[in-house]
């Protein structure tokens, strides 16, 4: 296969220092890879002692056989779409990749510009080449991805992205991918700027494919094969053909060569205790599922119970009450029966105290206007016998003056002997009519509290 290297950084970029587009924390990941990549053992455990550029670079020559987020199998996305659905990766999470737990390693270390060129133009693994190029796209700005890409936009080294096999594509096939989609298997890139991706799109277009010829082979097995490959369509489609993961040029006299073989069986087993552990929370959540579903079927007939229970003590209940208030009806009706009986039975007593009451109110009338009446002849008496009085009185004192004038004329002859007689008859008369007086006003009194 011919291998693309590239000795000198793409146009317009200067000085070792590579710039960081967007956020400088999560290398702009998805948050769901970024939190299973901080909580995997393998990152947190093994990946932690590698400290330098060349130790990550080996462990991704030994351990990378992908380029997919999660590993084969511990991720279900079926039936879940919109927010959860496996494009994005929000709704759930899985075993993530060592590619990946990789990539974020290597920003942790800050790559400089020449450590990233000997990334994309490395000859040992295209695994390597594919997580510099991740790398760039990840973290470099969508203005300079063309010129990052531009001098491998034709390179023929093949290799298998797909976790488990079956998805071989070409370092430029997968360049082009990384230009013009945004999906990667359950992931997304970066967004590009839509003035920035026209232009992509104008370049890509406007770039024409060069389609390279394979040199023939000696023997004929080899050479039809070769020709089979020459002539299959170079397209981003599935292909089930196995992908050479190493360069058999590829040393293995490197110094940290035992100490992966070393990691490698921990990691294995890492990997066995995760799925145990996904295993383990899939058969407690399909228990618990069942737990609720018993509980809910047990709480739904409990509450039908219930209900109907109710029911019956309701419908008791509005039948007591209804014997009451018939009860209190029929008692009603007797008492107002028993009323009218009553009542009939004591109209003629009725009648008859009436009757009484009547004749009392007549005589007591008769009785009041006897009263009036002589009351009003003691008046017309007493008025009578006054005027009487007074005619009495009006002749004696006729009588007194006729005497007066007789005494006067009888002085003059008898001074001495005559005086005292009259002086005493006038004393007696004079008394007299005080007495009859009091008398009459005595007798007036008596008859009107006799008639009260």
């Amino acid at each position: 296969m011919a291998n693309q290297a590239v000795s000198k950084p793409a146009s317009g970029k200067h000085g070792n220092v590579l710039p960081l587009w967007g956020n400088e924390k999560t290398m702009n990941l998805n948050p769901m890879i970024l939190t299973n990549v901080l909580s995997s053992p393998y990152f947190k455990v093994q990946l932690y002692e590698l400290k330098t550029y060349h130790e990550v670079v080996d462990e991704i020559y030994f351990k990378v056989t992908h380029v997919e987020p999660w590993e084969k199998g511990s991720r279900k996305t079926a039936g879940q779409t919109g927010m959860c659905g496996g494009v994005r990766g929000v709704g759930t999470g899985g075993i993530v990749s060592t590619a990946f737990c990789l990539l974020y390693k290597l920003f942790t270390l800050k790559l400089t510009r020449k450590q990233l060129m000997g990334l994309i133009t490395h000859t040992d693994s295209p695994y390597i080449r594919a997580l510099g190029f991740m790398y760039i796209r990840y973290t470099q700005p969508p203005s300079d991805l063309v010129d990052w890409y531009d001098d491998f936009m034709d390179d023929e080294e093949e290799l298998d992205v797909k976790a488990g096999g079956g998805c071989v594509m070409t370092v430029g096939e997968m360049l082009r991918s990384f230009l013009t989609k945004l999906e990667w298997f359950s992931t997304l890139f970066p967004r590009i700027p839509v003035p920035v991706q026209k232009n992509i799109d104008q370049q890509m277009k406007a770039r024409p494919r060069k389609m390279v010829q394979k040199e023939p082979v000696e023997e004929e097995e080899d050479f039809g094969e070769a020709g089979r490959q020459g002539e299959r369509r170079r397209s981003r489609t599935p292909r089930r053909t196995p992908s050479p993961r190493r360069s058999p040029k590829r040393s293995r006299s490197r110094s940290h060569h035992r100490e992966r073989e070393r990691h490698g069986p921990s990691f294995d087993r890492e990997l066995e205790r995760e799925r145990e552990r996904q295993r383990k929370e899939r058969d407690g959540r399909d228990r618990d599922r069942g737990d609720r579903e018993r509980r809910r079927s047990r709480s739904a007939e409990r509450n039908h119970q219930e209900r109907r229970e109710r029911r019956r003590s309701c419908s008791s209940s509005r039948d007591r009450r209804r014997e009451l208030r018939d009860k209190e009806r029929d008692a009603g009706d007797d008492r107002s029966k028993r009323k009218e009986r009553d009542h009939h039975r004591d109209r003629p007593a009725e009648k008859e105290k009436s009757k009484e009451r009547k004749s009392k109110g007549e005589s007591d009338d008769r009785r009041h206007k006897d009263d009036r009446e002589r009351h009003r002849e003691e008046r017309k008496a007493k008025k009578s016998s006054r005027s009487r009085s007074r005619e009495k009185r009006h002749k004696s004192g006729g009588e007194e003056k006729s005497r007066k004038q007789d005494g006067s004329h009888s002085r003059e002859k008898e001074r001495d002997g005559e005086q005292r007689p009259h002086k005493r008859s006038h004393s007696k008369e004079r008394s007299h009519h005080q007495r009859e007086s009091s008398n009459n006003k005595h007798a007036e009194r008596r008859r009107s509290a006799s008639v009260e």
